[in-house]
């Protein structure tokens, strides 16, 4: 059977909405579209033919859109949604279901399946939800389609039936990653990797994942919340090593790997054990991950002897009682020690900072700041808070009536960028918003900062200095423009 499956377009721009905090980018970021590509992976895996469209990467519009899926005349359309950009997903997709008569569509995405009904109730031509995880969920909806068989038979579905949402068993989430089809294999056949972009990466990158949830529990992450149900799972070293070599098999122009694991350093054995069989296989090309203050030095030093680059930790507050507030589980003195063994292993540091979380104050943002400098990343980010439905910060928030809208358009600008809806105590949303970018000039145009750019660009021209440039390209018109609007950074 034929399926189609649809990253849509929304602002007709660049719109990341695989990002954790979906946007069009200051930083020209674009995430490669992953949790689509496994479930593509998974179609084409039983035997399904599979029409993959990534229009914020191709600049593909809403008439592009409709003409390439109806010429295809697929049996199931497959529509990825997420919070900001919700309103046109459920436009996009009820114009698809028309286009394509007899179709069944489907949406996916952490905001569908954090709030299925509302969405169905918003577009009640659409036939249901694919909850969660939902590569397996994919592959047996278009087989039972296939077959004539009841979409009710199938685990991981909220349906549509007489404008009420119907749900089918819930679906465990996958226990073996290693039985996915390797990502690498589906960028190969549906994508380029010129068509995207991670400013703290080498260009051209490519976005892989090694593991599923976090065993940590952090109030505002929205991946291990509305996606994997809080379950930590991993692949296997070896199958990790080999997903490396294919990518470098693929894709000659590739550059650079990113490892977006939510927490790639969950447990140090294991990134050593990676490290280690990347370093077996002769790995060549240079890789970025998430990782947690907890990382140890020992596996620094092998990620580093295996191509690491450079690591990215979500710091998030200089502040103990908010990181404490957020169930964070690092403490300030972590995060210096952190900075600290980086250095002695030779890894760059992008860090992550948050602006608004609850107990918030203008000495904790102060607090913030001056660990931002004092820990010494290579870049920074500085984010006000986006609390996302399905989240314990977004229903702490909605419960003490913080948030300041329902319309979900707000949660980006009118161009896209990110913006802030909370309002705390003495912190209105647009002070949260200033304080960013603030925080982003102050950080970036301090003069021992730039003066350590220059000796890095002059010291690596080809690479650092490269990379530097072209992320300063998207990024300058936003660190040097008065007008509040939010984000920064790596994405």
């Amino acid at each position: 059977m034929r399926a189609a499956v649809v990253n849509p377009p929304f602002l007709n721009g660049r719109f990341s909405r695989t990002s954790r905090s979906p946007a069009i980018n200051k930083s020209g970021t674009l995430y490669w579209p992953f949790w689509l590509a496994h479930g593509t992976g998974a179609l084409e895996a039983a035997g399904h033919e599979v029409l993959f469209l990534d229009c914020p990467a191709t600049g593909m519009d809403d008439d592009a859109l409709v003409e390439k899926v109806r010429g295809f005349r697929p049996g199931l359309v497959v529509v990825d949604t997420s919070t900001p950009s919700i309103y046109s997903d459920l436009r996009v997709a009820s114009i698809l279901k028309k286009a394509v008569p007899g179709s069944i569509v489907l949406l996916t995405g952490t905001h569908a399946s954090a709030l299925p009904e509302l969405c169905l109730g918003l577009a009640p031509t659409l036939d249901g939800v694919a909850a969660g995880e939902y590569d397996q969920t994919l592959a047996e909806a278009a087989s039972a389609i296939e077959g004539g068989v009841s979409l009710e038979s199938v685990a991981g579905l909220v349906l549509l039936r007489d404008r009420l949402a119907v749900k089918t068993p819930e679906r465990p989430p996958i226990g073996d990653l290693d039985s996915l089809p390797f990502l690498a294999d589906v960028y190969k056949r549906h994508l380029v990797p010129e068509n995207y972009f991670f400013a703290a990466a080498r260009y051209p990158s490519v976005m892989t994942i090694t593991s599923r949830g976090c065993p940590f529990r952090c109030s505002f992450c929205v991946w291990p919340q509305v996606m994997h149900k809080g379950l930590y799972r991993t692949r296997s070293a070896r199958h990790v090593a080999e997903e490396f070599a294919l990518f470098a098999e693929y894709f000659p122009s590739v550059q650079e790997i990113v490892v977006e694991d939510d927490t790639f350093s969950a447990d140090s054995r294991r990134v050593e054990e990676i490290s280690r069989e990347l370093i077996k296989s002769g790995n060549r090309l240079p890789w970025t991950a998430n990782t947690r203050a907890n990382l140890s030095l020992e596996a620094m030093r092998l990620m580093k002897a295996a191509g690491c680059r450079l690591i990215i930790v979500g710091y998030e507050s200089g502040s103990q009682e908010i990181l404490d507030g957020v169930t964070k589980g690092t403490t300030v003195e972590q995060n210096l020690e952190f900075a600290s063994r980086a250095r002695k292993a030779g890894l760059l540091v992008h860090g992550c900072f948050m602006a608004g979380n609850p107990g918030e104050t203008e000495e904790t943002l102060a607090a913030t700041l001056k660990a931002a400098v004092r820990l010494r990343p290579d870049t920074a980010q500085f984010f006000p808070i986006m609390a996302y439905p399905g989240t314990k910060l977004y229903a702490q928030f909605e419960k003490e009536g913080l948030i300041t809208t329902g319309d979900f358009r707000r949660w980006v600008t009118p161009e896209g960028l990110h913006n802030c809806v909370v309002n705390l105590p003495g912190l209105p949303a647009s002070r949260l918003v200033s304080w960013c970018d603030e925080a982003r000039r102050r950080f970036y145009l301090r003069p021992s900062y730039l003066a350590y750019k220059a000796v890095q660009c002059l010291a690596r021209p080809k690479t650092e200095g490269r990379r530097t440039l072209r992320a300063f390209s998207t990024f300058r018109r936003h660190l040097f423009s008065r007008r509040s609007s939010a984000g920064g950074g790596a994405e």
